[in-house]
């Protein structure tokens, strides 16, 4: 797949301007391509109460979702500089959720894997594996 990674940092780029960070004051900005060709993008919401900002990757896949959902096949994510930075912990479990092992991560060492900066990742599978049920879909809610 020939991906046009700085196109996509330019998405990223663009969407860190509309970053609501009084408190940090670290703009951060993430896209993503879907597997349809969509691009999706997220910006990071803080709030008063620290704990419940919302950090960019969470808008992106709140976006995707709420957009008809898909899977990820490359992400990025900036500072406010500009410059490539990597998903927190929390971010990189949900961009697992939403992509797979092989989804492309523009990294500040360059493109890795998701199973290179998560491995041995927790996942809907591994809750199948106990309840024996998959991920309730949201088409199936009454």
């Amino acid at each position: 797949m020939n991906l046009d990674w700085e196109e996509l940092r330019g998405h990223a780029r663009e969407v860190r301007r509309r970053a609501y960070a009084p408190y940090s004051r670290y703009p951060v900005g993430a896209a993503a391509l879907v597997d349809d060709g969509r691009i999706v993008v997220g910006c990071n919401v803080e709030n008063a109460a620290y704990g419940v900002a919302l950090c960019a990757e969470c808008g992106l896949i709140s976006s995707l979702v709420a957009e008809g959902g898909g899977r990820l096949i490359a992400f990025t994510c900036v500072n406010g500089n500009g410059e490539v930075i990597m998903p927190c912990g929390r971010c990189r479990q949900l961009l697992n959720e939403h992509g797979d092992a092989d989804l492309l991560m523009d990294t500040p060492e360059g493109v890795w894997t998701l199973a290179q900066v998560l491995p041995q990742s927790f996942g809907p599978e591994d809750l199948s594996r106990v309840s024996g049920q998959g991920a309730v879909q949201p088409e199936s809610l009454p």
